[in-house]
């Protein structure tokens, strides 16, 4: 299993919180897809013996696409890679662009998986976040998404300043109002750089607290299991066969090629990124150059790899598997290491597979972290 991620680096508006790669400015939009479209083609080597079962739009705002530059896009990606019979392809979608008819046309196309970003169904929320919609724009979009499309994923933000837990609460009860099988959600971060730390340096917005997050996070995964979904990923939520494909093969290791400014690559031995900047991609891509780095991981970075993704999903982490595939030392080294979480019942050991306890799944990145090997000479 494969999957190919296109980055769409443009947004209407930035939200304070993101720090991902994107422009707020259009005018290279046509160009952009073009440039993406040439190197989809030009990395068609890369799969030579690979089935494409995972398309993934990604951004920035991949919904600011005219319906005709995604299926270029997907055309291209059909011309050049075996993709399987039914691919999930998934388009991340903001709810100002998800009108009736645009909706309407989507279901018509080849995107069978929309991941909606709602974020809040507060105005006050989505003010403070500086996103593009409004509260009406996410409750109209989702009654009329979930006419056409059985496979929706919408994105919630929690540890929100002023979020109290009733308001957290009903902000998931009203996802859960339309039916819809995934939920992916996260603690509101505060990234350097960021409009939002500005405002929190400036005093005009409040920190985020670790505490109301941690709350939060408990009543997102109490709720969501009660009502049938999987918690089967760190941040991610699903009932039985809605888990998202393209996310469940990123974390168990499979090979994805990333497409556009910024975009990352795996092949099961080394990772690339993309230059993280339009003009120098275009510019490079119209030579005919791609405009990639990449580096070659080492035995303890899959370690490291295979101990983050595990312990964040339900597969967790095989001791076996470490045993096997990097030997005794490293097997010893995880062994001692995670002593101190098995007596705070952070972690538990079921069936040789180490997973975090429901106390410890908040604070997987940090336990996570403190298992790494990092001294290792290779």
């Amino acid at each position: 299993m494969s999957g190919i991620y296109i980055h769409i680096p443009f947004c209407k508006q930035a939200c304070h919180y993101c720090d991902f790669h994107f422009s707020t400015s259009m005018k290279k939009k046509e160009e952009m897809v073009l440039a993406i479209a040439k190197e989809i083609g030009m990395r068609k080597s890369e799969f030579e013996n690979e089935i494409v079962e995972t398309i993934y739009f990604g951004g920035g705002t991949p919904s600011v696409l005219e319906n005709s530059e995604l299926q270029l896009l997907i055309d291209t990606i059909y011309e050049n890679y075996r993709v399987s019979e039914n691919p999930e392809i998934t388009l991340e979608a903001n709810p100002d662009d998800l009108s009736k008819e645009r909706i309407f046309e989507l279901s018509k196309s080849p995107i069978n998986r929309l991941s909606i970003g709602i974020q809040s169904f507060y105005e006050e929320d989505l003010k403070m976040m500086n996103r593009a919609h409004n509260s009406a724009e996410a409750i109209n979009c989702l009654t009329e998404a979930t006419k056409y499309f059985d496979n929706i994923s919408l994105d919630l933000i929690y540890g929100i300043p002023g979020m109290s837990d009733e308001m957290w609460r009903q902000n998931i009860e009203t996802a859960l109002s339309f039916g819809i099988p995934h939920i992916s959600s996260y603690a509101l971060t505060v990234e350097p750089k960021t409009a939002l730390r500005k405002l929190i340096d400036t005093g005009k917005i409040a920190e985020p607290q670790d505490e109301v997050a941690s709350n939060h996070f408990m009543i997102l995964v109490e709720t969501l299991e009660k009502r049938g979904f999987i918690h089967y990923e760190l941040s991610n939520f699903g009932k039985e066969n809605y888990f998202s494909k393209n996310n469940s093969a990123y974390w168990l290791g499979k090979k994805y090629i990333g497409a556009g400014p910024s975009a990352h690559s795996y092949d099961g031995e080394k990772r690339g990124w993309n230059i993280a900047n339009n003009s120098l991609y275009l510019k490079s891509i119209l030579a005919s150059v791609l405009p990639i780095e990449t580096e070659i991981l080492s035995k303890s970075d899959r370690y490291n790899e295979y101990i983050m993704t595990g312990l964040r999903t339900i597969w967790g982490v095989s001791l076996e598997r470490i045993e096997n595939e990097f030997g005794s030392e490293y097997l010893d080294y995880l062994n001692k290491q995670m002593q101190k979480f098995l007596d705070d019942d952070l972690v538990f050991i079921e069936n040789n597979i180490l997973k975090p306890t429901a106390k410890g799944k908040f604070l997987t990145d940090g336990i996570a972290s403190d298992l790494f090997y990092l001294n290792l000479e290779e």
